[in-house]
């Protein structure tokens, strides 16, 4: 699930050549620490998926290294994977639902949990608002925006 505004860049904010840290947009994922390393792992990945699908302006350009092998392009703006509970993966979603200029993507229990994906649709449909449980969310916007939603959390070690 994402939010109906896709933050935008112009074609001279992208700087594969400066710092993450300069971006005017941050990318930051924050998972619950309970899920095993499997479910951390698939969240972060099927996420990354629906960003770079919503935002291909995030993905660099590739490059081919000394043995003439492609390599394709990473997102040149970094992506910081913090650590949370349930609760505060959930808090933080429900915050940054209200911003403006945000893409957040979700990874609600049921992703996790369907074998088929329509049975994910159907129980996403089924279920009230209150009553999902995310195990992660990814948030790109602005970079004072995500910090004020993000940044007392610790990066996942």
């Amino acid at each position: 699930m994402t939010t109906a505004v896709v933050p935008a860049l112009e074609p001279h904010e992208i700087r594969t050549d400066l710092p993450t840290r300069n971006a005017r947009l941050k990318w930051v994922m924050v998972v619950d620490t309970a899920l095993g390393a499997g479910l951390i792992a698939n969240a972060a990945v099927c996420m990354a998926a629906a960003v770079g699908h919503a935002i291909p302006t995030l993905l660099g350009p590739g490059t081919t290294d000394a043995s003439g092998t492609h390599h394709p392009g990473l997102p040149w703006t970094g992506c910081s994977i913090l650590a949370g509970d349930s609760a505060t993966v959930g808090e933080v979603r429900s915050r940054a639902m209200t911003k403006e200029g945000l893409l957040v993507v979700d990874m609600p229990e049921q992703a996790q949990t369907s074998r088929v994906y329509d049975e994910y649709l159907a129980a996403v449909a089924g279920t009230e608002a209150a009553d999902l449980t995310y195990y992660a969310v990814s948030i790109v916007g602005p970079r004072n925006k995500v910090d004020k939603l993000v940044g007392k959390l610790s990066l996942l070690r």
